[in-house]
């Protein structure tokens, strides 16, 4: 009697087949202005604002797969919804606020990355402001986006200096529990100020539109892929990965903030430097791991999250403006077909350099940048939930209850800390 042939079982994705857009934008989330704004936060409330990190996860995670699901199931992104079923006045009003944030954001983040590299090297930062710029946007333009989608998974990597820190600067995590099960709430200017800028770090406009524009250029890059509304047998499958990506990514993002705030707090804060005002001061709170190394080792982490950063902050905008427009878009398209796609790149990424021409301490910037971004994503959430909701967008991949009630509370809770930064400035 024959032997029946062996079956051979449907292989699992691998962990790094399915780790993608959101593992690189929960990543891309810590860039030089977040470390910066977590660094002042833990520098001026020592463990106190630890708790907003763990607050904001489930808002941040669900708001994030609502991004990705909305550039899925309709094979287009978010500007390109908008342009397609809402009047052009607020589509250009939502794209134009999205640019004013992302350009500021660029712009803080290679003057960070330019002060990083002068501490490690020595020499004039605005030439390595110019000089990240113009990597930047060449990595961009010509590099294929499967080989550069690669590269940035790799570059996550950098962050692992962050979680290395808090457990070498003799932490008291009994304190650090108690701070974020019974936070020392305050009501003053600075303190909501604080909650606004942490708020904007890891619910931030530009990580909505890059999130779901690469759903968008993963379903172009695999032929066997197709927008779920065309496709409903592929939903259970690529809604489950997204779910997955999209958690594990951030709660990567939201613990390496939460490290750096504990660290800067166990030192900075600790030893009564509760203002950073230089790239130098943060850098200290990474001196306990290697001593006369710590500069390097802290250069080395906010140069790696700002090369992270810049292709997401350039690139959504460019998104944005080009589906906005009508433009062919996507870094997997050749410079030549996407003209005016990658010259908003270039143009975001020009304008963000010229910023740090100026007069304005690049610590400041970094911070004002994350209030911006959070005062911007009130309006742009808001839009998002109606049209996640709409079967004649979503098809039958509107939102489930949880994902809908998630995220109505994501948008209320950034009003909210908006309007009540309002309120504290006019008191």
């Amino acid at each position: 009697m024959a032997a029946e042939p062996e079956v051979k079982q449907p292989e699992r994705p691998r962990l790094a087949e399915i780790m993608g857009p959101g593992l690189i934008t929960g990543a891309s989330d810590d860039d030089p202005s977040g470390i910066a704004t977590y660094s002042q936060v833990g520098a001026q409330f020592g463990y106190g604002l630890g708790w907003t990190l763990v607050v904001t996860f489930p808002l941040m995670a669900a708001i994030q797969e609502i991004s990705a699901r909305i550039g899925r199931v309709t094979g287009i992104g978010i500007a390109g919804n908008l342009a397609r079923h809402y009047p052009r006045p607020l589509v250009g009003l939502v794209v134009a606020l999205l640019i004013l944030a992302n350009v500021i954001n660029i712009g803080a983040d290679l003057g960070a990355m330019a002060a990083a590299l002068k501490l490690l090297i020595g020499g004039p930062a605005l030439a390595y402001v110019a000089l990240f710029a113009v990597i930047s946007v060449l990595l961009e333009v010509f590099v294929r986006y499967s080989r550069y989608v690669s590269v940035l998974k790799y570059l996550t990597l950098s962050l692992l200096a962050y979680v290395a820190t808090v457990f070498v600067v003799g932490t008291p995590w009994g304190e650090v529990a108690r701070s974020i099960v019974l936070p020392p709430i305050q009501f003053s200017k600075d303190y909501i100020l604080s909650i606004t800028a942490v708020l904007g770090t890891t619910i931030s406009p530009y990580l909505f539109f890059w999130q779901a524009e690469e759903e968008v250029e993963e379903e172009h890059e695999k032929p066997e892929k197709s927008p779920l509304i065309d496709a409903p047998e592929q939903a259970p499958s690529e809604l489950s990965r997204i779910r997955l990506d999209t958690v594990v990514g951030m709660a990567l993002s939201n613990l390496v903030a939460l490290f750096i705030v504990v660290t800067t707090a166990a030192t900075l804060h600790a030893h009564g430097q509760t203002n950073i005002a230089t790239s130098a001061q943060a850098a200290e709170a990474l001196r306990p791991i290697a001593g006369p190394f710590a500069f390097v080792l802290f250069a080395a982490g906010i140069i790696g999250t700002g090369l992270l950063a810049m292709p997401v902050l350039a690139g959504s905008a460019a998104y944005a403006l080009g589906e906005a427009m009508g433009w062919t878009v996507g870094l997997a398209q050749r410079a030549g077909r996407a003209k005016g796609f990658y010259g908003a790149l270039a143009l975001a990424t020009v304008i963000g350099a010229v910023m740090n021409f100026s007069p304005i301490d690049p610590i400041r910037a970094l911070f004002w940048s994350a209030v911006i971004n959070g005062i911007v994503s009130v309006p742009v959430m808001a839009i998002m939930m109606l049209m996640a909701q709409r079967r004649d967008i979503m098809g039958q991949f509107t939102l489930p209850p949880v994902l809908r009630t998630l995220g109505w509370l994501a948008t209320v809770v950034m009003g909210l800390t908006v309007l009540a930064l309002a309120w504290s400035s006019l008191t």
